[in-house]
């Protein structure tokens, strides 16, 4: 059965920019004891190799699934380079494999003006429209949830996550060498890691999975979590160890 495969098997859990263990927690409910779940706290380090080296450091587990979605996709690929002995299989969710654009940054940088002036609450606000699809944006048990990982992440490590994201690597080159079974999940609304996105990373991962849901924005686990939680446990039962 698919809940003795599962059983006790150890998934570290990457949350995106703003986000805390709130994001994961719907898949966390839904696998229940047939995982030993870890969400890392990526609140602390200004960038992607001091987020990963702090995950390989106080990891309680020799070898581990590795899950991330967003800005958590980012540290699960410099995870892949740093240490992917320790990997045994790879989920990357709304996220991508390219580095930062002028565009992008150009966003980041008046979120950043707009937490350095105090207004901090209307960050998330602003920010809304992009994570949640059109349809989801109205749902206040759902946009609660978003302001609640907002405010329980601050906006010194608001600052710092952003540092890390605008700097980090360009890792399609790396791609071609992820070996473990590999998830690349995204929502078709996702409109700050569109679904073209994932398709470049599926085609360069050799026999990765791709999922793409329907009516879903950037936030996956949140949005589908049901969708999501299927996706991880067929994930789980894939070859690896």
């Amino acid at each position: 059965m698919a809940g003795d495969r599962l059983s006790g098997q150890a998934v570290v859990f990457l949350p995106g920019l703003l986000c805390d263990a709130q994001l994961w927690q719907p898949q966390i409910d839904a696998l229940g004891a047939r995982i030993t779940p870890w969400v890392v706290d990526l609140a602390r380090d200004d960038s992607m190799g001091g987020m990963a080296a702090r995950v390989l450091a106080e990891c309680p587990f020799g070898r581990f699934a590795l899950a991330g979605l967003s800005m958590g996709g980012y540290v699960a690929l410099e995870l892949m380079r740093r240490a992917p002995e320790r990997v045994a299989r790879l989920a990357l969710l709304d996220t991508q494999a390219r580095p930062e654009t002028p565009e992008a940054t150009a966003r980041r940088l008046a979120l950043i003006e707009l937490a350095k002036r105090g207004k901090f609450a209307a960050v998330a606000d602003r920010l809304m429209p992009l994570l949640l699809h059109p349809s989801r944006i109205d749902e206040p048990q759902l946009t609660a949830v978003v302001r609640s990982m907002a405010r329980n992440i601050g906006p010194d490590a608001f600052l710092r996550q952003q540092q890390a994201i605008m700097a980090r690597p360009d890792s399609r080159e790396s791609l071609h060498k992820i070996g473990c079974p590999t998830l690349v999940l995204c929502g078709d609304g996702d409109l700050l890691t569109p679904p073209e996105r994932h398709e470049e990373i599926a085609r360069s991962v050799r026999g990765a999975q791709l999922v793409l849901l329907r009516d879903c924005g950037h936030l996956a686990t949140l949005e589908q979590p049901g969708e999501v939680s299927r996706a991880l446990e067929r994930w789980l039962e894939t070859g690896g160890g």
